[in-house]
């Protein structure tokens, strides 16, 4: 846990290592046929087409890419949790009005004789209940297997329903800046098992047991990843919005680098290391790592193509 820093600063802190465990681990669960090299090397070539797993992929990104942004400025509410279900299962729904929407249809879990809840309106006050319920929790771990099983068991979209609590499962571990939450090495028997259990007996001993298993994994692979990353730079910490929005003014406005440095009228000492650090980034900016400054794929592609000006 980061003390009091902001909401997700964990996340950011380890984002290109969670993007590609959790989009790649949830994906799997699914029975996506990509390996884990196969979707590290899709998320560094930055690949638009292509079947249905890298969609499937692809979205996942997109997806946990949203919730960092979103989950400090919006917390656990309804309309993020709906989004996390629009982008993870777009163009894999055959009917786009199913993103987001709570279901209005009978859904069949399959290898279970469990049948959910099947009424609207229920459905959505089930849902909002869920969450909260959820807000409510002050232990974040807690407030993640409670997200976690009870989306899954409440089936509130026509389809994507488990990938959906795998990732909103994440949001309590934001917000109080823990370990996220990547589901490495999870045996898909054992998942299935968990969840039948929770759907045919409401029994969550096996659900635990995995969960506590999983979590304990990502607990120890992020610690790793954490101490690689080391102390913060000050300077960075100091100026991460200033150089959001420089980024953004270089590679969305056509500014060069010293043009969106005054702009953004830092003090005068600040300029010219900030100017080196501005440089020094947009050298490195690529469409796998543009998340951490809000710019979609395709944008920095496009910047790169025309000749990465700077």
């Amino acid at each position: 846990m980061l003390g009091q820093q902001p909401a997700a600063t964990y996340a950011r802190k380890v984002l290109e290592q969670l993007l590609l465990d959790l989009s790649w681990s949830s994906s799997r669960l699914e029975g996506n046929r990509y390996s884990l090299l196969a979707t590290e090397e899709l998320f560094r070539s930055g690949a638009q087409d292509g079947d249905s797993d890298v969609v499937m992929l692809l979205n996942h990104k997109r997806a946990i890419e949203f919730m960092v942004d979103a989950v400090p400025e919006y917390g656990l509410t309804g309309p993020v949790v709906r989004n996390l279900h629009a982008l993870l299962m777009q163009d894999l729904l055959p009917d786009s009005d199913a993103l987001g929407a709570i279901r209005t249809k009978v859904v069949n879990i399959t290898d279970t004789v469990y049948l959910p809840t099947q009424v609207p309106s229920l459905l959505e006050e089930m849902f909002n209940a869920v969450i909260e319920r959820a807000r409510l929790i002050k232990n974040p771990i807690e407030g993640a297997f409670f997200l976690w099983l009870n989306f899954a068991y409440l089936q509130p979209f026509d389809d994507g329903n488990k990938r959906t609590s795998r990732l909103a499962a994440n949001i309590p571990l934001m917000l109080y800046n823990c370990a996220p939450l990547s589901f490495l090495d999870v045996d898909q028997q054992d998942y299935a098992h968990a969840m039948i259990g929770v759907y045919e007996l409401l029994d969550v001993s096996l659900a635990t047991e995995l969960f506590v298993r999983t979590y304990r994994r990502s607990v120890k692979k992020y610690a790793v990843v954490m101490e690689a990353v080391g102390a913060p730079d000050g300077f960075r910490v100091r100026h991460r919005e200033h150089l959001n929005d420089a980024i953004q003014r270089v590679v969305r406005e056509g500014q060069s680098a010293l043009e969106a440095a005054t702009a953004l009228t830092l003090p005068r000492e600040d300029v010219e290391p900030f100017t080196r650090m501005l440089v020094d980034e947009l050298s490195k900016l690529t469409s796998y790592n543009c998340a951490r400054f809000r710019l979609t794929m395709k944008t920095v592609e496009d910047w790169v193509k025309s000749g990465r000006r700077y």
